[in-house]
């Protein structure tokens, strides 16, 4: 059944706000919703010790969110399309301030993972919603590129400012404090967002449930195909039967799209080489940095012996490169294009993980800073680019459907990514001839060898998606701007893709 726009009722509308103000609400949910796919890193020791985790099912505190999130993005896309996007976002957010109320109060394991896979609900119905409000309210042009070079630094410095939140929050509180602090930010954004955003129309049409289901629990079964292998290795029977189970769920989700009335995966969005390959670079590059936040938060306290407090600052270096090379990017996206801010930006990336690659258990933090420092840039460059060429050319009516596909590919790649790059790791820890006269001094070896080759492969996926910008993305031509007025501004050059 196609959309077909509804009446919506004057009093359902908000006043048009402050760009600053809309801007701050849109900001403030993404980095809600970012943050919290890291601020439980620095604390997973204690939650396990306080909640009697298995290691395994330790591991899930993070998936839960992480594959909720990612793989229910493409239906919440589809709410906001139906529904409203201030709605859906406003409805998001107060199901993830609830998850976080009770995460924080949990008192066994199934607790703390049921909460943490609505928080991952709360974020997929609030995040595409965010996007495309923010799609809406910037006119494509200068004004878009601003916003959106904030709006990409949130999400990738996010990432980072949580580590260091929940260092803090873990050594001077609490574990639980790591849920409890998204309660009072919560209550004051669904406020700042229903006085501010402003309502789009509603649509009829169809919940493509069976896309959702098909592609989120085959996700969910890739990820734990890869988790069962780095414990009991590949040709395991549960790890061979979940790739089986995932394979085949991704496949008919395929089929399902093709045939869905309103699918909430418009495949015709693929049809876009530069979009499809922009989305995929997306992918590896999350599944990079998640592994190297993962890695390194281990290699600083266990190798390093740092506090979770020290830890989670040894990464502000990260988050400062990517505010600063973020607006960079932002500005001189219109004159330099695209492409080459993508390959420039990935490839010092590249070279950031294969230093880390290189990391021993004799290695000092100047060492690690120069990657980071590295990697920040580089990242700060590439994701402005990334995020626009993501969303060019996408009908207004596909606007949340591709704003869902940019955060899917940002949630999925980190999952996916981390699951490979864990069992990687521990294959070349399992392989590494035994080092020191003690048992800890043989685990940890056994560690930084296993680090070391998840920052290698890590750096081998950035290099490939290198190549693929170069080799698939268009060139994009500059064109001047048109004003409000209609006149033109040559002063002002916007992004066109031949």
């Amino acid at each position: 059944m196609s959309a077909t726009a509804l009446p919506v009722r004057p009093a359902g509308t908000v006043r048009s706000s402050s760009p600053a103000l809309v801007l701050a609400a849109i900001l403030t949910t993404q980095l809600m919703l970012v943050l919290d796919t890291t601020i439980v890193n620095v604390a997973l020791p204690d939650v396990q010790q306080a909640l009697g985790f298995t290691p395994t099912g330790l591991s899930w505190v993070l998936n839960a969110y992480t594959l909720a999130f990612g793989g229910l993005l493409l239906l919440g896309a589809r709410a906001g399309d139906l529904l409203g996007r201030r709605r859906v976002l406003l409805a998001g957010i107060t199901l993830f301030t609830l998850a976080s109320f009770v995460g924080g109060l949990a008192a066994h394991p199934g607790t703390l993972l049921a909460a943490r896979a609505a928080q991952g609900i709360g974020a997929a119905l609030a995040a595409p919603s965010a996007l495309a409000l923010l799609m809406g309210r910037f006119p494509e042009g200068r004004e878009r590129a601003r916003a959106l070079g904030y709006f990409s630094a949130v999400s990738i410095g996010g990432s980072a400012i949580g580590l260091i939140a929940g260092g803090m929050l873990t050594q001077w509180a609490s574990w639980r404090w790591v849920m409890f602090v998204n309660v009072p930010i919560g209550i004051a954004l669904v406020l700042l967002a229903r006085a501010v955003l402003t309502e789009t129309p509603r649509h009829t049409g169809r919940f493509d449930l069976a896309g959702a289901a098909t592609s989120t629990v085959g996700m969910t079964a890739l990820v734990y195909g890869f988790v069962s292998a780095a414990e009991s290795g590949w040709t395991d029977p549960r790890t061979l039967a979940s790739f089986l189970v995932g394979g085949l769920l991704l496949s008919a989700f395929i089929l399902v799209e093709l045939r869905a009335s309103s699918p909430i995966t418009p495949l015709r969005l693929f049809a876009d080489r530069t979009r499809s390959t922009a989305l995929g670079a997306r992918l590896l590059l999350m599944a990079a940095m998640t592994g190297l936040f993962f890695f390194l938060t281990q290699f600083l306290q266990d190798v390093l012996a740092y506090s979770p407090l020290a830890t989670g600052f040894a990464f502000l270096p990260i988050t400062v490169m990517l505010l600063v090379f973020s607006q960079v990017s932002a500005r001189a996206m219109g004159r330099v294009g695209i492409k080459p801010l993508m390959v420039v930006g990935l490839s010092f990336t590249t070279v950031a993980l294969l230093l880390l690659s290189r990391l021993t258990a004799d290695s000092t933090y100047p060492q690690i800073l120069v990657a980071l420092l590295l990697f920040g840039l580089g990242n700060g460059l590439a994701f402005v680019p990334l995020t626009a060429a993501g969303l060019a050319g996408v009908d207004p009516a596909d606007a949340g459907a591709a704003s869902g596909l940019v955060n899917a590919a940002q949630q999925i790649g980190g999952a996916l990514g981390l699951a490979v790059l864990v069992s990687l790791a521990q294959s070349a820890a399992r392989a590494a001839e035994p080092l020191g006269t003690t048992a800890a001094e043989i685990a940890q070896h056994a560690f930084v060898v296993g680090a070391q080759r998840a920052f290698l492969v890590g750096a081998g996926l950035i290099a490939v998606t290198v190549v693929l910008l170069v080799t698939l993305v268009r060139t994009p031509r500059r064109a001047p701007q048109a004003s409000p007025t209609g006149v033109v501004d040559e002063r002002e050059p916007v992004l066109v893709l031949d």
